[in-house]
């Protein structure tokens, strides 16, 4: 079993997606995520076992050789999509309440903005940590921010931008959030954001790289 888990890490971590995915070329027949995740869960392993000793430890090796330089995104886009291809089979234990996510997250692009990729890999990252993460999309507006948080206010919510145009809207959004919910947790993250900006506007944090934000949540958890 423990010879799975590790193989299914390492897909993750190379991006091997399922056996018919050419890459990465030197695994090129092998069984992939999906596969993998198959069998685990055929040989009783549990889902949470399956996405806390592999998946996590696959998207946690990209993320580590991301931060230091030796990997970049299309590497951590290609892992992601094996991420995807494994939950997808873990998905329905999840909806069933069989396996247990360690919170919520509220995602999405601000208003006015309509890049996605950056938030994308966010989101990526964050559900192969373990989170449920419900995307709002591009152009999100404050009101649509707001009512995610009215319908449970203990989720935590993260701010994409990547035009200095739009960074106004995070203050807007953050504004409206902390009024009515002064102990909402906000994160922002952006190309052009920085920690400055994020105490300027009362946000909880600014990561500039999804990994350390996933580190920052799975300590805050474990409080």
């Amino acid at each position: 079993m423990d010879d799975l888990l590790k193989q299914l890490a390492l897909c993750i971590e190379r991006g091997k997606a399922s056996k018919e995915a050419p890459y990465p070329p030197d695994m090129k027949g092998q069984d992939g995520a999906s596969e993998l995740t198959q069998q685990a869960l055929a040989a009783s392993i549990s889902p949470n076992d399956i996405l806390h000793k592999a998946l996590m430890v696959g998207m946690n090796n990209i993320g580590e050789k991301f931060s230091r330089g030796e990997a970049f995104i299309p590497e951590l886009l290609i892992s992601a999509k094996a991420m995807k291809a494994a939950m997808e089979h873990l998905k329905p234990y999840f909806d069933s309440g069989v396996a247990q996510h360690k919170g919520t997250i509220v995602l999405g692009t601000v208003a006015g903005d309509l890049h996605d990729i950056g938030k994308n890999i966010v989101r990526m990252v964050l559900e192969g940590a373990g989170w449920q993460v419900i995307d709002l999309g591009v152009d999100a507006s404050t009101e649509k921010f707001v009512q995610a948080v009215d319908q449970d206010p203990t989720r935590i919510v993260g701010l994409s931008a990547l035009l200095t145009t739009t960074m106004v809207n995070m203050e807007d959004t953050v504004k409206q959030i902390k009024q009515k919910y002064p102990q909402a947790q906000i994160y922002i993250g952006g190309a052009p954001v920085s920690k400055e900006f994020n105490d300027k506007i009362g946000a909880d944090g600014y990561f500039p790289d999804p990994h350390s934000f996933a580190k920052h949540l799975a300590a805050q958890a474990s409080k």
